[in-house]
């Protein structure tokens, strides 16, 4: 499981250190595709599959399924962490993401994220003010 907020840099040949505390279960590799907010997911290689299912399994006759099936597939690149941890970020990947030099890479769970350190703190203030409203509403979808 992927938690916690780590401040890393992305260095001059785009390589980006991965936190300590992941790299184990990273060591088989990684999936990195475009997220849907302005940001990078990180998937390890092996779970990958399971994780993007929903999107797979969607019908490829309908418009919106082939969209989405292009958005996540299409940008997708595997890599290999090297020794020292570092990942490669893919220059179109960066670009999505609006990264610069100063990034945060974020544990959610079953994948991690990267993000430009000013878009997270942009986005994580955006979603503060309504995270008890969406918890609520997510919730009621339980029951």
């Amino acid at each position: 499981m992927f938690y916690g907020e780590y401040e890393h840099t992305v260095d001059e040949k785009n390589r980006l250190t991965l936190p300590a505390r992941f790299r184990n279960a990273l060591a088989g590799g990684v999936v990195l595709a475009r997220g849907i907010e302005r940001n990078i997911d990180v998937y390890p290689r092996e779970s990958w599959d399971a994780n993007v299912a929903r999107i797979a399994d969607l019908d490829s006759l309908t418009r919106e399924a082939r969209e989405m099936k292009r958005y996540v597939f299409a940008g997708a690149a595997v890599a290999e962490l090297d020794r020292q941890g570092r990942v490669l970020v893919p220059p179109h990947l960066a670009e999505h993401a609006g990264l610069g030099k100063d990034v945060l890479v974020a544990g959610v769970h079953d994948h991690i994220e990267i993000w430009d350190r000013a878009l997270w703190a942009d986005h994580l203030s955006a979603i503060e003010g309504s995270a008890g409203d969406v918890a609520e509403r997510l919730a009621d979808k339980r029951g």
